[in-house]
C-alpha cells in the first residue's frame, strides 16, 4: 500500500481492505502504513487489541504498553483529562515520558465509544491529514472493533471481561454470573468493599521509576485492579486499606471514593452506580470536603443532588426565605435547617451553629412570623427539611452537609 495515499485524501484501499478481510490487526498494520506512523488501538478497558510498529520506531512507553497488553494510567488520565475526547473529538496530547506527541481519537460505532485510536506523531505530518481521512480511518476501525466485540460466541477472555459485564448490568441471573466465575479467583472471592480513583487530577512524583499502577500493586496486592469507564477500580480487604489512600491522594493527587460494603459480588452494579456518582461528586470544583471520602459519607449530599432541580416541590415560603438569605447576606435557612434537624431542640441548635441562645430565637421567630414557616405544625415539617435542604445543597454544595453534628443532652 502506497503510504503517502493520504496526502491525496485517498483512503479507497483501507476502504476495500476492511470489506474484504475481517482481521482489526491486519486492519491496524494497514493503517499504519497508510498514515506513516506508530499507532495503538485500545478497547473500552484501555487494553491494547491491535497495534503498528514500523521497522527502526523505537519509544520505550509504546514498547511497555504493546508488551504489558494495556496503557499506564498516567496515558489513560490523559483521556479522562481531556475535555475533546470526552466529547467525542480527537485530542493532540504530549505525554510525560515520551519525546513523540499523539493524536488520541475516541472509536465510535453506532452511537457507543467502543475504544481508542492512539497515533504517534512522530515528524509532525500527523496534523496535515485532512479530517475526513481521519473520520474514514476512525470508522473503519470502529466498526472493526465493533464486529469482534459483538460476536455472540466469543467467551469471557479474562476475569475483568467478566466484572466489566457485570457492572454493565450483562448477567441476567445470579446463577449465570457464578457459571461464568467458576474456575477464576471470583468463584471464592469476598471482598469488603471497593473503591474508585478518578485520574483527572492525576499527577505523579514517581516519574522515571515507579507509576501509579505499580504503587497501587504494592500497596494493595490482593486489590486486582483494573481501568473502567476511565477511572481505576479496586476492591479491598480490609479497614486499614483506607488509610492507605489518604496517603496515595495526597502523593498522587487522586480523588477516591469507598464504596458500601459488598455482600454479594453479584450486586456489584447498584454499588458501582452509587460509587460513581459519588466520584462525581468530590470531583466537581466547589467540593472541598477531602481527597478520599466514602459512599455513607455523602449519602445525604447524593440523594439532595437528584432532587436538586425539583424546586417546583419546595414550600414557597422557603423559597422566599432562600431568597432573602441570598440578598441579605442572613443564615435563616441555615438555622431552619439546624432546628429541624435537632428535633427543635434549641440547646442542639445553638450547638450546632455556635451561635448565642438568643440569636437563634430571633431567627427563629422571624422564620416563624415573617415568613409565616409553619413550624407549628408536625405534618410539614419533613417537608420544610426536605425543601431546605435542597437550598442549602444549591447554594451551599455538598460539604454543608459534612458537618458533624455535636451531640448533647436536651434541655
Amino acid at each position: 500500500m502506497d503510504k503517502q495515499l493520504w496526502q491525496s485524501g485517498d483512503a479507497t484501499a483501507l476502504i476495500t481492505e476492511f470489506f474484504e478481510q475481517d482481521d482489526l490487526k491486519q486492519l491496524a498494520l494497514d493503517v499504519g502504513i497508510y498514515l506513516d506512523c506508530p499507532l495503538l488501538v485500545l478497547d473500552d478497558a484501555f487494553r491494547v487489541v491491535a497495534h503498528f510498529c514500523p521497522v527502526g520506531f523505537s519509544d520505550k512507553l509504546f514498547r511497555d504498553a504493546v508488551s504489558q497488553g494495556t496503557i499506564t494510567y498516567e496515558a489513560s488520565a490523559v483521556i479522562s483529562k481531556s475535555s475533546a475526547l470526552c466529547e467525542g473529538s480527537a485530542d493532540f496530547v504530549k505525554v510525560e515520558e515520551s519525546p513523540f506527541r499523539r493524536r488520541f481519537a475516541p472509536l465510535i460505532c453506532t452511537g457507543v465509544r467502543l475504544g481508542y485510536l492512539i497515533c504517534i506523531d512522530t515528524d509532525g505530518h500527523l496534523s496535515k491529514i485532512s479530517a475526513e481521512i481521519w473520520r474514514q480511518i476512525n470508522l473503519i476501525l470502529a466498526k472493526q472493533l465493533f464486529i469482534e466485540t459483538s460476536r455472540q460466541d466469543k467467551p469471557f477472555e479474562t476475569v475483568e471481561d467478566i466484572l466489566m459485564n457485570l457492572l454493565e448490568g450483562g448477567f441476567q441471573s445470579s446463577s449465570y454470573f457464578r457459571l461464568q466465575t467458576a474456575g477464576t479467583y471470583l468463584a471464592d472471592f469476598h471482598p469488603s468493599a471497593f473503591a474508585l480513583i478518578d485520574l483527572t487530577a492525576y499527577h505523579s512524583q514517581y516519574l522515571g521509576t515507579r507509576h501509579l499502577k505499580e504503587e497501587l500493586g504494592a500497596r494493595f496486592p490482593d486489590a486486582h485492579s483494573f481501568l473502567y469507564r476511565g477511572d481505576i477500580f479496586l476492591f479491598l480487604h480490609r479497614d486499614s486499606d483506607v488509610d492507605i489512600f489518604f496517603e496515595l491522594a495526597k502523593e498522587f493527587g487522586l480523588k477516591v471514593i469507598i464504596s458500601e460494603p459488598i455482600q454479594d459480588l453479584f450486586g456489584l452494579p447498584s454499588l458501582y452506580r452509587a460509587a460513581y456518582d459519588a466520584l462525581k461528586m468530590i470531583v466537581e470544583s466547589r467540593f472541598h470536603g477531602g481527597n478520599v471520602c466514602s459512599v455513607a459519607q455523602l449519602r445525604t449530599p447524593l440523594l439532595l443532588k437528584n432532587l436538586e432541580s425539583r424546586d417546583d416541590l419546595i414550600f414557597p415560603e422557603l423559597r422566599a426565605l432562600a431568597e432573602h438569605d441570598r440578598k441579605k447576606d442572613t443564615q435563616y435557612c441555615e438555622t431552619l435547617y439546624f432546628y429541624l434537624v435537632c428535633n427543635r431542640s434549641l440547646k442542639k441548635t445553638c450547638d450546632a451553629l455556635f451561635t448565642h441562645r438568643n440569636t437563634v430565637l430571633y431567627r427563629i421567630g422571624k422564620i416563624r412570623e415573617d415568613f409565616l414557616i409553619p413550624l407549628d405544625d408536625p405534618s410539614k415539617h419533613i417537608g420544610l427539611l426536605i425543601g431546605v435542604a435542597i437550598l442549602l445543597f444549591q447554594s451551599a454544595g455538598p460539604d454543608f452537609f459534612l458537618r458533624t453534628l455535636p451531640q448533647s443532652d436536651d434541655e
